[in-house]
């Protein structure tokens, strides 16, 4: 029997790269992922995909320079907006304190999603840090262990993507920069998936 993943996450880098490449100011690139992100979504949800997790922005991510820091919050309220109209169940985990997170999105992450079983769930991390998670009683917790981890844009690192729901995830690395998602990058990941060999430890 062919493994499928139940629960994906997703790590969507390369925006700024791409934005460069094509002319523009690094802050630019966000929002031409925003329907990267929405394709992915209806592909998963066509699949029969239970549970995506992407990876909206850091804590460290706030350090940009604030032309980027509005530029990636704004994507993720406009994320959030798409994402809810697919009929999917939204929550939203991050440092709400802070001032970099989203107001438009409190409804979001003060509320778990009901959800009757049947629905996709879809989880967004505004403003996560991992030492944040785990210094502040694990709010991710509600969240269950990844399967697979898709990267676009080439690195082959986590980045502090919920450490630990991905301690036995299988990371599948893509060269493609997020913006220039295709469905068959998506199905390649898939592929290769079914290809890992799972132990979980044993």
């Amino acid at each position: 029997m062919a493994r499928f993943p139940n629960h994906i996450g997703v790590i969507p880098d390369g925006n700024r790269r791409w934005a460069q490449q094509n002319g523009m100011n690094k802050e630019d690139g966000y929002r031409y992922g925003l329907s990267a992100g929405l394709n992915l979504l209806r592909a998963a949800k066509a699949r029969g995909v239970g549970e995506l997790t992407y990876y909206g922005f850091t804590v460290d991510n706030c350090k940009r320079p604030k032309e980027q820091v509005t530029a990636f919050s704004q994507a993720c309220v406009k994320a959030a907006e798409m994402i809810l109209a697919e009929k999917v169940a939204l929550r939203v985990i991050g440092n709400t304190e802070s001032s970099c997170f989203p107001a438009e999105l409190l409804p979001f992450a003060k509320r778990q999603p009901e959800t009757d079983g049947k629905k996709m769930r879809v989880n967004l991390l505004v403003n996560y840090g991992w030492e944040w998670d785990m210094k502040n009683g694990f709010p991710s917790r509600s969240v269950p262990r990844i399967d697979l981890v898709i990267r676009w844009g080439g690195m082959c690192r986590l980045s502090g993507f919920l450490p630990v729901q991905t301690v036995y995830s299988d990371i599948c690395v893509l060269d493609e920069l997020w913006p220039d998602f295709e469905e068959s990058q998506f199905e390649k990941a898939m592929q290769w998936y079914r290809r890992q060999d799972v132990t979980l430890g044993g």
